[in-house]
């Protein structure tokens, strides 16, 4: 790993890597406690955040290294007037790692291409490589597998939801989307599922049918339907199309009786899940949300060897 921009690039024995890392950062984390002693993490931030900013800052912290963090509103890229290529170049001077939350993957690719350190994509409009990652490690530690059924149910073409097919063809483990005509996955994206799924023998659906989508599923996960990039104005719209994906009880009673909740935060209670759903005994969102911090140490160690 040179770079984390999108699941994609990464093999199945990566990913597991990374996985078994965190898994013994979070066992024993005084072991690593001096791991990144002397190491400096620049986080550029287009979008707003809270998980994101506070696990890698505090990561970085419990590592022994210093995070700087770095709005890009105020700064000269922001302004326009400083180009991604000599910020990329110019950081690099400076920092080990550079962690950027943004709206655009090309920023990303952009960065990645001129800078001479490690660049980690903390969330993009396409991609959101490092939540995937920490919920796969939630997910093993709850059901001790990775061998079952995710099932994502709202708005389909979406960072997580690209995320997710990414990581259940390579690894091998089953993903149902369920969205409305029209909010489907890239097509990119559902491609190189398909054909990474037929190896892993990962089972890759897209359907409008969102009983279907959850039918004996082991996790339900779903996302906000007012994403940062969407304009407030589309609400109403929104959520007169994605009401019918709503995750309520009635639809969790679809899937497996042992079924698990999962939901990325931050969560509209009454839009995209009930409040019945977020904070029932099924729910794990605060587990997820805990395992960003073990999961960034570990990319962060991975890439800065």
């Amino acid at each position: 790993m040179k770079h984390l921009l999108t699941l994609s690039s990464l093999t199945k024995e990566e990913i597991l890597g990374l996985i078994a890392l965190a898994r013994k950062i979070k066992k024993a984390p005084a072991r690593y406690a001096q791991k990144m002693k002397g190491k400096s993490l620049l986080m550029l931030f287009e979008k707003p955040s809270l998980r994101t900013r506070v696990s890698f800052e505090v990561g970085m912290t419990q590592l022994g290294g210093h995070a700087i963090f770095y709005d890009v509103s105020t700064s000269p890229l922001g302004k326009g007037k400083e180009t991604i290529e000599d910020t990329a170049r110019t950081a690099s001077r400076y920092v080990d790692l550079i962690m950027a939350r943004v709206y655009d993957q090309e920023t990303l690719e952009a960065m990645a291409k001129y800078a001479t350190v490690p660049v980690i994509n903390a969330l993009s409009n396409f991609s959101h490589p490092c939540q995937v990652l920490s919920d796969l490690l939630t997910i093993i530690e709850k059901k001790r597998s990775l061998k079952l059924k995710v099932a994502y149910v709202g708005d389909g073409n979406n960072n997580v939801t690209h995320s997710l097919l990414f990581a259940g063809a390579l690894v091998g483990f089953d993903v149902s989307v369920g969205c409305p005509e029209g909010s489907e996955p890239l097509p990119m994206v559902q491609d190189f599922a398909q054909k990474a799924g037929r190896k892993s023998k990962a089972m890759i659906v897209i359907t409008p049918d969102p009983r279907e989508a959850v039918r004996d599923a082991d996790i339900i996960y779903t996302d906000t339907w007012m994403s940062y990039h969407v304009a407030p104005e589309e609400k109403p719209k929104r959520i007169k199309t994605f009401t019918p994906y709503q995750i309520n009880d009635r639809l969790m009673g679809h899937a497996k009786r042992d079924a698990l909740f999962m939901h990325c935060l931050p969560a509209t209670r009454g839009e995209e899940v009930t409040a019945s759903v977020l904070d029932g005994k099924q729910s794990i969102v605060f587990d997820q949300a805990e395992n960003r911090l073990h999961m960034q140490k570990a990319i962060m160690l991975t890439l800065a060897k």
